[in-house]
């Protein structure tokens, strides 16, 4: 079972990149990654880690706050 903090960070990435009319595969190539990664980090099925997530949040051009917004 996955942690509540981990689906919100995976929902919020959901959210940026989709605004940003990115596919998971796009993503994935700017951090070198799969794209099963991505959708693994997007369900929550694989925690980010604190060195990815700033990768990830360079990438998307978010601060690493923003993956944290509205959550309880």
């Amino acid at each position: 079972m996955s942690h509540p903090v981990d689906i919100h960070v995976g929902k919020k990435l959901k959210q940026i990149r989709t605004l940003r009319r990115l596919s998971q595969t796009d993503v994935a190539k700017r951090l070198n990654l799969s794209f099963q990664q991505i959708q693994k980090y997007e369900t929550g099925a694989n925690r980010v880690s604190a060195s990815r997530l700033w990768d990830i949040a360079d990438a998307l051009d978010v601060p690493v706050s923003f993956f944290f917004e509205g959550i309880e």
